[in-house]
């Protein structure tokens, strides 16, 4: 893209008092402060290409911190290697900027779309997450010699000021583009289009530059070229924002089949509901409506399938409410509604706390038809009672009304019934993802079973769902340690599963490239072909495993399979694990 007829800048590879002066159609004051300008503009675009492959990562890929790393690293190292190419265009720096903005804006837009395309018909995203990190760090690497070139052409300066005010613009620039990314980009535009109007504003501010403020150092024909070039990116990025809404909707085909009928950001995470539109008695236990089983994925992951999700929520609930009073019950997660579904069966119930992060996904369970036939009402209950909050910080908000004092910013309201905010609990069931999940990690750490530990009622029970215990036996049985290391009694326990059930997997990773579709199980089947969730049972004295006498009819758990399951996960015990602690989380891989 060179013009090879193009005037060379005299010295321009020397220091800066041999660079020839910028003849430029504004005073030097001005052009000066326009280049820090488009300085700003850039960095601010880089940094949101950066933000968006790390997001996107953690969503196709899967554990947020492995990701992230892996995309960081590629970047930093691709920006060095940017920066020693960028030495060969300092002599015709800026054609050389013409270029690699030109092409930074249609990589790093359309980067988006890509990922998801290979993520959706190819099954994996992990080798074309590397490309791309290589190529925009190559091209933002390149950025800054060039830039430095260009402003010192406008007005020489020492070299210490001149990297002064180009590193400021651009430190700034960088804030204002991560902080723009989750507040305005991600909320109001979404990923695909956040990135392709991203990429359109590089190219602007680029081309600009160029082809106005510059443009007496060009040849006709590169001035030309570059125009052109220009023109055709940004046509490029305007129709991929235009087919951003029939591609996304492709894409979902692909992914989760022909059924979806519900997929929407909540800010919190992206939720897609497929099937679930029949109706009919027996609901809930595997029998197909006309619309298919429902499905409902978050960020991508398979969190409940109506095929057979009431196993699981039997094998979570039922076991906690035996063994004592189960009046107060406390809920961590499970917006959905189903685990409260369960815990409603119970006559001696009175009231339920809901503590869900996502208030989309406590808005579905009320309102839509298949969801809210399938927890069958239950977050309409009177007796229920729900909270939008992290289950952690609200956990330490009521210890410090336990204590008599309140954390900042904590809510002066207590749960239905009359009762004070600090009335300990007679069952808190964590229904919450997986521990491999890099966010669930603080929600499995000793500082938080510790809270949870204190609201329990003399007599109170805890249930965890703690992951697969064959697939991760040494995440599992570290949330049992972990549970153990705040002086709680444990019972850890197994319910089969199928490799089609919906699972909390921490990613998707299983081959070598490391994605699977995400209404795929991710776990790799145990040697036999089995599956199981896992679960811990804790109580300040040793718990016994068994169902209470009140417990209303259950489909899967009985008392015999309860002891069957017990016996099945003490058999592969893994001992002297280490508790995991916010500041030294043992999760990860």
């Amino acid at each position: 893209m060179i013009d090879p007829s193009e005037p060379a800048v005299p010295g321009a590879l020397g220091p800066p008092e041999t660079l020839e002066a910028a003849r430029l159609p504004v005073p030097s004051g001005l052009g000066r402060l326009l280049v820090l300008a488009v300085v700003f503009v850039c960095a601010a675009c880089g940094l949101v290409y950066e933000l968006e492959l790390v997001a996107l990562a953690t969503y196709l890929v899967g554990d947020s911190v492995t990701q992230a790393s892996v995309v960081l690293s590629v970047m930093v190292f691709a920006m060095g290697i940017g920066a020693l190419l960028a030495k060969r265009m300092r002599c015709r720096a800026a054609v050389g900027f013409g270029v690699v903005e030109a092409l930074l804006a249609l990589v790093g837009g359309s980067s988006a779309m890509a990922l998801y395309s290979c993520f959706a018909w190819f099954g994996q995203s992990r080798s074309a997450l590397v490309g791309f990190s290589l190529a925009i760090g190559v091209l933002i690497g390149a950025e800054v010699p060039l830039l430095m070139t260009l402003i010192q052409r406008i007005r020489r300066q020492d070299a210490g000021g001149a990297v002064a005010d180009l590193f400021a613009a651009d430190y700034v620039g960088a804030l204002v583009g991560g902080l723009a990314f989750p507040f305005l980009l991600l909320p109001r535009l979404g990923q695909l289009t956040g990135a392709l109007v991203t990429g359109a504003v590089n190219a602007v501010a680029g081309g600009a530059l160029v082809l106005w403020l510059f443009r007496r150092d060009l040849s006709p024909r590169t001035r030309w070229l570059l125009l052109l070039v220009n023109v055709l990116v940004l046509a490029l990025l305007a129709t991929g924002t235009l087919l951003a809404s029939p591609f996304e909707r492709a894409a979902r085909r692909a992914v989760y089949g022909p059924g979806v009928r519900v997929a929407v950001q909540t800010g919190v995470q992206e939720v897609v509901m497929t099937g679930g539109t029949g109706g009919g008695a027996g609901a809930g236990r595997g029998r197909k409506g006309s619309g298919g089983p429902l499905e409902l994925y978050l960020d991508g992951r398979l969190r409940v399938s109506e095929v057979n999700e009431y196993r699981y929520h039997e094998a979570l609930v039922h076991p906690a409410m035996a063994g004592g009073p189960h009046a107060r019950v406390l809920v961590l997660g499970g917006g959905d509604g189903l685990a409260v579904r369960e815990i409603l069966r119970y006559r001696a119930v009175r009231s339920v706390t809901v503590v869900e992060l996502d208030p989309g996904v406590l808005h579905l369970a009320r309102t839509d038809p298949g969801l809210s036939r399938l927890n069958h009402h239950a977050l309409r209950d009177p007796r229920v009672h729900t909270v939008t909050a992290d289950a952690f910080d609200w956990l330490r908000q009521r210890r410090a009304a336990a204590s008599g004092g309140r954390l900042p910013g904590s809510p002066r309201r207590g749960p239905p019934g009359g009762r004070g905010e600090s009335a300990p609990y007679d069952v808190i069931v964590s229904d919450l993802p997986d521990p491999g999940i890099t966010a669930s990690t603080k929600l499995y750490s000793q500082e938080f079973y510790g809270l949870a530990a204190r609201l329990l009622a003399p007599g109170g029970r805890l249930v965890v769902h703690a992951g697969a215990p064959t697939e991760r036996p040494r995440s599992y049985w570290t949330v049992e340690a972990t549970m153990r290391s705040v002086g709680l009694a444990t019972v850890p326990y197994r319910v089969p599963g199928q490799p089609a059930d919906f699972s909390g997997a921490p990613d998707r990773a299983t081959g070598p490239e490391g994605s699977l579709p995400p209404g795929r199980c991710s776990a790799v089947p145990a040697p036999g072909g089995n599956t199981f969730w896992g679960f811990v049972l804790a109580a300040r004295r040793p718990p016994r495993l068994d169902l209470a006498p009140d417990a209303p009819p259950l489909a899967s758990v009985t008392r015999a399979g309860l002891r069957a399951d017990e016996r099945g996960a003490a058999a592969d015990r893994i001992p002297f694990l280490r508790p995991s602690t916010l500041m030294h989380p043992r999760y990860q891989g």
